[in-house]
């Protein structure tokens, strides 16, 4: 094979062969520093992006090491322009840095006085700022540390912050590894995050993102705040921490619609952080009510806006944040980065299946045709309705049966957007148990143990088990409806199925679509992140799971569909 395998073209994209043999090399080091947009069967397309090039930047990558490997892996000449603007880009984090003075507190210092004073003369940014100290220093408000940063990634100086962070409140945390340790990449993504003193750590589902976070508690040994997405996820870590760490129960409080503790560890739910009462926050003083050392953030992919205007006031704080996934909907990846931290470790979910740490997996799509009458519903429908209309067709029905049957010996989870088509599809199984927003934290907890043992072969679940649930045996996942075009919603339901399986099964991931409507196009959307981890889909036809024609009647659907229309997709209740 002639040349290396990487195309470089003056649109910033780069296009890899990945057959070839320089190809795995070649995607370590251009990982760093570009994003993966699609990995199709045999060239994967990444981009150069500022924010990916100022996250390389953070984590310790020169435009120089950039640019060799870029020239090195090429086939062709790299066009100068796009390594010009490379080396600029990345000119431009650090030119304006945040650090202590010992008489003025907070200041913003430059090594281009340039910059320096155009950042004087933008207005939204003048008001964050104190008095001119010399040339090159300018005095920060020192509540606006966070606010201030966010601006200036805005107006494409990122400030690299050296302000350093306060300690916190002393507390003992240890790691009691007697009978297991810290895999490879888990200290790599801890020592990471500490050289960097805030950040984020990117990690597949069922990587073993807690371990990071107990890992990072023992170093900075510290009261700790988490932030978690619900009352099962927050106890789920407790559990781990006590089995993992020095940590007594008795230091390890819960902040959640259900109990008030704060402790020396304490672990509170979005949910309560952002309830509101007569347009006030009610919980927000649980930042302050304790001097934190550090603050994690699990899920941070999912940060609400309230949480990022507190953290916004909580730069002194060391701040982790952990996901399987950096991809927000709302295009907010730049408040991460600026509120949270940079990138400070980034796993490809293939290389720690490699490994065999998590589950290999198959992906399907199995797309059904509705009938006449849910066709007709569907051409009628208003656009707002349509996709529920298509998402819940009851033609899905005795292909989810078909699928569970497929797989008689393996434990399966049916997950799903609406409260009414889960009822259906409880109902079709048998009185299969559900698992939604209103069910009560002991009854979920009772059912995914019962799920965990083996008592119960089958769950039907909501959008609540997405994130942060542990069911190793869980080998078989069926999805029916979700929300909308989510790709960071697609990857968390794989990783309920990817913790590797004592007999060294394989996982499979279902999703089932209805052809020829939104639904198709919202799920060939939510694929995008998945194909770009290099998971293939293979798509099947309905006919051939159920083996013969749909054992659905031609009826008229038409007034359950309407009635059906009043429902609202099932919200997480949790507290």
């Amino acid at each position: 094979m002639t040349g290396g395998p990487l195309i470089v073209q003056s649109d910033k994209t780069l296009l890899l062969e990945i057959d070839h043999e320089q190809a795995q090399a070649c995607r370590l080091e251009i990982a760093a520093f570009a994003e993966l947009e699609r990995s199709p069967e045999h060239v994967h397309t990444y981009r150069v992006t500022p924010l990916g090039l100022w996250n390389a930047r953070a984590a310790g990558h020169d435009a120089e090491k950039v640019i060799d490997a870029l020239v090195r892996y090429s086939r062709f000449p790299v066009p100068h322009a796009l390594l010009v603007d490379i080396a600029d880009t990345m000119d431009r984090f650090g030119r304006l840095q945040l650090r202590k003075h010992p008489a003025h507190g907070l200041v913003l210092q430059t090594t281009d006085r340039a910059v320096l004073e155009e950042v004087l003369r933008n207005k939204k940014i003048q008001p964050m700022l104190g008095s001119r100290i010399d040339d090159d220093t300018v005095a920060v408000h020192p509540s606006e540390r966070g606010r201030l940063k966010q601006a200036l990634l805005k107006i494409g100086w990122p400030a690299e912050d050296h302000a350093g962070y306060v300690d916190g409140e002393a507390h003992p945390i240890e790691l009691e590894q007697d009978d297991w340790s810290l895999r490879d990449y888990q200290q790599q993504a801890v020592d990471g995050f500490w050289a960097g003193g805030s950040g984020v750590v990117v990690l597949p589902c069922g990587a073993g993102k807690t371990m990071v976070g107990a890992a990072a508690m023992a170093q900075a040994k510290a009261t700790t705040l988490i932030l978690v997405t619900n009352t099962v996820a927050g106890r789920q870590w407790k559990r781990e921490l006590i089995e993992r760490t020095s940590l007594t129960e008795e230091e390890i409080g819960e902040y959640s619609g259900e109990k008030r503790e704060i402790r020396p560890v304490t672990i509170a739910t979005y949910q309560i952080m952002t309830t509101r009462r007569k347009g006030q926050y009610m919980h927000l003083d649980l930042f302050d009510s304790r001097d934190w050392g550090l603050i994690v953030y699990d899920e941070v992919h999912l940060l609400p806006a309230p949480i990022f205007r507190l953290t916004a006031d909580l730069q002194s704080r060391r701040r982790l944040g952990l996901t399987a996934t950096l991809v927000r909907e709302d295009g907010r990846e730049g408040d991460v980065f600026s509120l949270i931290g940079p990138k400070r470790y980034d796993a490809p979910w293939k290389d720690i299946e490699a490994q065999g740490w998590i589950a290999p997996a198959i992906c399907g799509e199995v797309r059904v045709t509705l009938t006449d009458a849910e066709r007709m519903a569907y051409a009628t429908a208003e656009p707002e309705d349509k996709y529920r209309l298509a998402a819940t067709a009851r033609t899905k029905l005795p292909v989810v049966s078909k699928l569970i049957e497929k797989h008689p010996d393996e434990q399966a989870l049916v997950i799903g957007a609406y409260l009414d088509q889960l009822e259906h599809v409880s109902e079709h199984l048998g009185g299969v148990p559900i698992i939604q927003g209103k069910t009560p934290n002991k009854e979920r907890e009772k059912l995914f143990d019962q799920f965990r043992t083996g008592e119960l072969r089958v769950l039907v679940v909501s959008k609540v088990a997405n994130f942060s649930i542990d069911l190793p045996e869980a080998s078989v996942a069926i999805q029916i409806s979700g929300t909308f075009g989510s790709r960071q919603e697609e990857a968390q339901r794989l990783g309920r199925v990817l913790r590797p399986k004592s007999d060294g099964k394989q996982a499979h991931f279902y999703t089932i679509v209805s052809r020829d409507t939104i639904d198709a196009e919202y799920a060939a959307h939510r694929q995008r992140f998945l194909a770009e981890q290099g998971y293939a889909y293979t798509i099947v036809d309905a006919d051939d799971v159920v083996a013969g024609p749909l054992p659905i009647a031609n009826e008229d659907l038409s007034s359950d569909l309407a009635a059906d229309l009043s429902a609202d997709l099932d919200r997480d209740d949790d507290g």
